[in-house]
């Protein structure tokens, strides 16, 4: 932004309006900004509170009870366009000088040079204290040294010079950012004041989210004003145009524009909208919500549960505390914080050093327990790849069925009454879903991809607005009144409860032989090509052994028919997802048939607690205020009780099949305290969303070097 001659005006909460001149402090910004506050003075706008200047703007607060914010803004426009900088008395223009010294000395004579100072000048009038305290800036210097030696970590110092005399007031290990946390680790490290271990336990995992995602500009943020807080759903920080339709996200986002969607709540039709979009905001929804994990999997920032905002998706406005923001208004979002700002917030890429590469080698070498990833497309696989991944631990396929063409299909199967017609639609699904597939086991080659059969509610994928429920009554030769009767018969009072995941394969086992003819289909392409695919196939909401038995028969028998079919055969696992407490309680008796157990601590976390997942935002702010729940239990991994549930199904499934691989691929995955909660149970890999995979792998390393104290 350049400085403006007329004022940009910005709100700040329901009792303040900010008139931005600029961007950097100049003469001409503050003259201007000199004669609009004593133009507003001598005016004397009713209404007008307070006037309180700033380098580049002027905050301007007021009392709604006696002046609207529109008849404010309306007022300010009509001042701002007579203001006059002529008439003001001359400015007083006071040069502080900023001393550095030292290792700094560069810096301070490129300040001057800047600043037209000769360097002969500057060392007459402006020496740093090396040059005009020598003899005390070399004890300092001494001192600095022996403190972090003998603490072996970076010191946040305090002293002062008085009466030609030294004082030390204080010493503490100083505060870092995440790039700062992993560099004076390595620097340490390679002076040899720590060891590796020492190294991996010196870093924070959480902070390693700075180094991977965006993050603002930290001057922009300071003067920014936060509106309202949600749950900081996915990391990473935000800014752009407000949109409320994913049509409008991808249309905006072609035109060149930064655009932030807001939705009471995402569904899966909204997936090219959220890929087109900076950040999400949701009023509804909790940690692993729909936005919340397709965020994290996008490596996108994400802000749910927001309830302190209205969305009108008529009026295309959002109200937040009073304030009503418009479609193409600006808007920043932390998704590490859960904070939501008005305005722009610049924000800045994180770049991957060195020294994170050289963390990650240490963490490989420490660590026991593998890491994995969460991912639905060969992108995300890429990129996790890169961050370390070695493998898929869960690859969700009703993520793959939302693209236009696709969707098409999968309503064409779901609202068939026959079988006859659901086989013909399933045909048309197939060669999609193998072609994600080949992806997908083409960027993990040679590495296990763990694949979750279809799992939502099969209504999650209906149309349910009068535009779509038209479009497949034309696709499928019926009319609009039988799909909308379709539709309908498919609402379920409970849906997460409801006719899912191994209900929905028991129930129509076509679909199972058509993922099953998919997964393996690929692999088997792949294998011809002397690629080296290891699919897994994995079972969801297992309950019961003869649910999994059922299902586990449909896949073998289409697997040894397509073998014979290709003459080519792949080795490839089934096993299932260990999300109902009855699996836990009975999974001694599911391990004489499955070959490896994931946890979904999403939905386990949801039954074992009764909590609605998508729901919980509505209470759990009382209950952590009132310590009823001290941590967000979709966040962080309950070891009390559901951590039980997954220790005592470990322990009964290994009983009969002491091989048995478990895992995690919950959201709790990426969570370091749970991660290392999972080391401690004995698990061999936790799987996570691709840009939680290196805060994983060190808690994995952190878990492994406090074991072996």
């Amino acid at each position: 932004m350049t400085n403006l001659a007329t004022p940009r005006f910005l709100l700040n909460g329901d009792t303040a309006v900010s008139a931005v001149f600029g961007d950097r402090i100049s003469e001409e910004v503050n003259r201007t900004i000199r004669a609009f506050q004593l133009l507003l003075t001598e005016r004397k706008v009713p209404g007008i509170v307070e006037t309180v200047p700033t380098y580049c703007s002027l905050m301007i607060h007021y009392d709604p009870d006696r002046i609207s914010c529109d008849r404010l803004l309306g007022t300010l426009k009509e001042l701002a366009a007579s203001i006059d900088t002529t008439a003001l008395p001359p400015s007083e223009v006071l040069e502080i000088p900023v001393l550095y010294g030292g290792e700094m000395g560069p810096d301070l004579a490129h300040v001057a040079e800047n600043a037209g100072i000769s360097e002969e000048e500057r060392a007459a009038k402006f020496p740093s204290m090396e040059e005009a305290m020598p003899e005390i800036y070399k004890e300092l210097d001494s001192l600095q040294h022996k403190l972090e030696q003998h603490y072996r970590d970076m010191q946040d110092m305090e002293f002062t010079v008085q009466e030609g005399k030294l004082w030390f007031l204080q010493t503490r290990n100083g505060k870092r950012t995440g790039t700062a946390m992993v560099k004076i680790a390595m620097d340490l490290l390679h002076e040899g004041l720590i060891d590796e271990k020492t190294a991996i336990e010196r870093c924070e995992p959480n902070k390693l989210d700075e180094l991977l995602h965006p993050v603002f500009n930290k001057r922009a943020l300071a003067g920014a004003k936060e509106i309202t807080r949600g749950l900081p759903a996915s990391p990473g920080a935000a800014c752009g145009q407000i949109v409320f339709h994913a049509d409008d996200a991808e249309e905006w986002h072609a035109a060149g524009k930064k655009v932030v969607m807001v939705r009471i709540e995402t569904s899966p039709e909204d997936l090219a909208g959220m890929a087109a979009a900076e950040g999400i905001l949701t009023a509804r929804g909790g940690m692993t919500s729909h936005a919340a994990v397709v965020a994290r999997g996008m490596g996108k920032c994400c802000v749910s549960g927001a309830g302190g905002i209205i969305v009108d998706y008529k009026e295309r406005t959002v109200k937040i505390e009073g304030l009503t923001l418009k479609e193409g208004d600006f808007i920043s979002l932390n998704g590490t914080t859960g904070c939501v700002y008005a305005g722009e917030i610049p924000t800045e890429a994180a770049e991957l050093s060195g020294d994170f590469a050289e963390l990650m080698d240490l963490c490989a070498k420490y660590s026991r327990l593998q890491v994995r990833t969460n991912a639905d497309t060969p992108q995300d696989a890429l990129v996790a790849a890169k961050f370390g991944a070695v493998g898929i631990g869960l690859c969700r396929t009703e993520h793959m069925f939302f693209e236009p063409e696709k969707i098409v299909a999968m309503r064409e199967m779901i609202l068939s009454e026959t079988a006859e017609g659901r086989e013909k639609a399933l045909e048309k699904i197939l060669p999609y879903q193998k072609a994600d597939f080949l992806g997908i086991f083409r960027a993990m080659d040679g590495k296990p991809v763990n694949v979750r059969l279809l799992d939502p509610p099969l209504h999650e994928f209906v149309p349910h607005d009068q535009a779509g429920q038209e479009e497949m009554a034309k696709a499928m030769g019926v009319t609009v009144e039988y799909i909308r009767q379709r539709v309908n018969s498919l609402v379920e009072a409970n849906p997460m409860l409801g006719h899912r995941g191994c209900r929905l394969g028991n129930t129509y086992p076509e679909i199972t032989a058509m993922q099953t003819r998919a997964i393996l289909g690929a692999a088997v392409e792949l294998k011809k090509e002397g690629l080296d695919p290891h699919p897994e196939i994995m079972v969801p909401l297992t309950g019961i052994l003869y649910e999994f038995e059922s299902q586990e028969k449909v896949i073998r028998d289409t697997a040894a028919k397509l073998f014979a079919e290709e003459g080519v055969s792949v080795d490839f696992k089934v096993g299932t997802m260990i999300e109902i407490p009855r699996a836990a309680l009975t999974a001694d008796r599911i391990a004489t048939r499955a070959e490896y157990f994931s946890f979904g601590t999403n939905d386990l976390t949801q039954m074992t607690f009764g909590y609605s997942r998508d729901d919980i935002a509505s209470f759990l702010p009382v209950y952590l205020e009132k310590k009823i729940l001290k941590v967000d239990p979709f966040q962080v991994l309950d070891q009390k009780g559901v951590g039980q549930l997954i220790r005592m199904a470990v322990e009964k499934g290994r009983s009969v099949r002491p091989e048995l691989k478990c895992g995690i691929c919950g959201e709790h995955g990426g969570e370091p305290s749970s991660v290392k909660f999972c080391h401690r149970v004995g698990l061999d890999y936790v799987s996570c969303s691709p840009f939680r995979v290196p805060i994983a792998r060190l808690a994995a390393a952190q878990a492994a070097v406090e074991e072996a104290k």
